[in-house]
């Protein structure tokens, strides 16, 4: 059967892999050898005398052709240069070292200094209270209104009105009153990308002033003042942006307190009616004014007063 096939007799053995035997394949001469490829090796050295085809690149094997570098040869790859600080001079990774570590401390104060102010009342608290607050407030504040179970249902508005040195551009010495927040809503609203001036600044300052002062308008300790002439400042501000045409003497500050209606669906009866808390005359001092020097407002002020 495989004399039939392979044309092998019973006495061959069938190759594993046909095509290749196990003898040693015969040289070859040299004349077999293109002369355009000179052989190269122990065997055959390179003659000087051989020439070179025009266009042929030179083997390596010949005198002028460059070794390869030990890297090439072992065929391992180059080390990759360092980044980062490591990739610095020596004293500028002194420099980052130090700038990050001095950032780290900040950060683990900040957030030790938070903790300490939303924490119930303890030791630490209250031997330190007054450093917590002066690192915490105004910027760092802490509430949580978010959570609160019964949120704010009311709609509180500050209105202001300003009694001018000489009248006014419509004739009268006293201004009618002018709807602060109105003007903050106006600019939030259609506003992708509201100021947190106009979203904040106004409400948190009259929360500031209503929690520091009792319901005779009298301010509760060093806050209740605080707050009052950050209160002043704010008015300042926003009746300079108004330009009215005469020189503030006083002013005075209101709010409109409406309750949020029941809705449509609801047999809860709510009464909207406005209810007002009137502030007394404030007299402007320059302190209240914007761009006047820190050095001159107490002198200042206490002329005022008199």
């Amino acid at each position: 059967m495989d004399a039939d096939r392979g044309g092998r007799t019973g006495n061959e053995k069938k190759l594993s892999w046909p095509g290749v035997t196990n003898g040693p394949i015969a040289d070859h001469d040299a004349e077999d050898v293109p002369a355009a490829i000179p052989r190269t090796g122990a065997d055959h050295p390179v003659r000087p005398d051989a020439a070179i085809p025009d266009g042929a690149m030179p083997d390596a094997a010949t005198p002028d052709a460059a070794p390869p570098t030990p890297d090439t040869a072992s065929g391992a790859f180059a080390p990759r240069p360092a980044g980062g600080m490591a990739a610095l001079p020596f004293p500028y990774q002194v420099v980052a070292a130090l700038a990050l570590s001095v950032l780290g401390l900040l950060a683990c104060a900040h957030i030790s200094m938070i903790f300490l102010h939303v924490a119930p009342s303890n030791t630490l608290t209250k031997q330190h209270g007054d450093v917590v607050d002066r690192w915490v407030y105004p910027e760092f504040e802490q509430n949580w209104k978010l959570f609160a179970p019964n949120p704010l249902q009311q709609n509180i508005s500050v209105h202001v009105r300003a009694e001018l040195a000489d009248n006014g551009a419509d004739g009268s010495s006293i201004t009618h009153w002018m709807n602060l927040s109105r003007d903050d809503g106006e600019a939030i609203r259609g506003n992708p990308l509201p100021s947190h001036v106009d979203q904040n600044e106004l409400r948190r300052a009259w929360d500031f002033f209503t929690g520091s002062h009792d319901d005779e308008n009298r301010p509760n300790g060093l806050r209740g003042e605080l707050s009052e002439r950050y209160i002043r400042r704010i008015v300042m501000l926003r009746l300079d942006e108004h330009g009215y045409g005469g020189k503030v003497e006083r002013i005075q500050v209101r709010s409109v307190v409406r309750a949020v209606g029941a809705p449509p669906w609801s047999d809860e009866k709510i009464s909207t009616e406005p209810k007002y808390r009137e502030l007394p005359w404030w007299t402007v001092t320059p302190s209240d004014l914007p761009g006047t020097d820190p050095a001159d407002q107490e002198p200042q002020a206490r002329r005022a007063d008199r």
